[in-house]
């Protein structure tokens, strides 16, 4: 379990497909070669069986085509502010976002702001993801990688096992091989909505057809699921009151209904209609 909540909390996820440059190179494909079945052989040589077709390719071989994060910001007077923050932005992604300019972004901006990341399987996926991927497109991201000299000295600790400055919650409620919960089981047992209509191993099917528009969505629909669960395991905690816990969901009813006010956010109304459903289902 955490020990501590910082004052500014990034509730991250991210989404990636098979890199078609990686495929080419590692296995020595045609340039001419249809870039399906590029993706097809990188899971030939992934290990794919009939029973798992979509076997999960090693992180370096895979493209970040989006990040997600709920930004929660708690201000000196008690009050609690929550943002909802993608890359691509969605206005803006009709056209695909450089790799490496979302990577140094978000890493750089990690690293001068300093917040509590929280994530699901993202000790082992998304942080590692990012890593290998900056390090093979050449992204710079000093600010995020430098540690301090010691433990008790000031500034986040991104690589650290001991640190509460990366909540990993798969890692805080993992049981025994398959006895540890996905995200999507975890949350909808707990009256959140998982996954709507989209799953993972999609997004690379999704990527081919050029809906970017749509994983973003499906990557911000995470983001907050990870967010809820993560105010679940916080008021499991004790780190807040049952009024406390209810409060702080009614911030996330109203980011998304915020959101729905802009344009490129109606994927957030099936999402909180999702919500309403499972809370009436799964209430004591």
């Amino acid at each position: 379990m955490f020990k501590t909540v910082a004052n500014e909390i990034w509730a991250f996820d991210l989404e990636w497909t098979p890199d078609l440059v990686a495929g080419r190179l590692l296995y020595h494909l045609p340039d001419e070669m249809a870039d399906r079945e590029v993706i097809q052989e990188m899971w030939k040589q992934g290990g794919a069986t009939p029973a798992q077709p979509h076997p999960f390719l090693k992180l370096a071989l895979c493209r970040v085509v989006s990040i997600a994060a709920v930004i929660r910001i708690a201000r000196p007077d008690g009050s609690v502010q929550l943002e909802l923050k993608s890359l691509p932005k969605l206005e803006e992604s009709g056209a695909t976002q450089d790799e490496s300019e979302m990577l140094a972004l978000f890493l750089n901006t990690i690293g001068h702001r300093g917040p509590q990341l929280v994530g699901f399987n993202s000790h082992a996926a998304d942080i590692k993801i990012m890593m290998q991927r900056a390090i093979i497109k050449g992204v710079s991201a000093p600010a995020f990688c430098k540690r301090p000299d010691k433990p008790w000295e000031a500034g986040a600790d991104y690589f650290s096992k001991y640190s509460d400055d990366h909540v990993d919650l798969k890692e805080i409620v993992s049981g025994f091989g398959q006895g540890t919960p996905s995200l999507h089981e975890l949350a909808t047992l707990s009256g959140i909505p998982g996954k709507l209509g989209v799953a993972g191993d999609d997004v690379a099917q999704m990527w081919l057809d050029g809906k970017l528009n749509e994983i973003v969505a499906y990557n911000e629909t995470d983001a907050l699921t990870t967010y809820l669960v993560w105010l679940r395991v916080a008021h499991f905690a004790g780190f807040l009151t049952d009024e406390q816990y209810e409060q702080e969901q009614d911030l996330v009813r109203g980011l998304i209904a915020e959101k729905l006010q802009e344009s490129g956010y109606d994927h957030l109304k099936a999402y909180q209609k999702e919500w309403d459903r499972l809370r009436s289902l799964t209430a004591n």
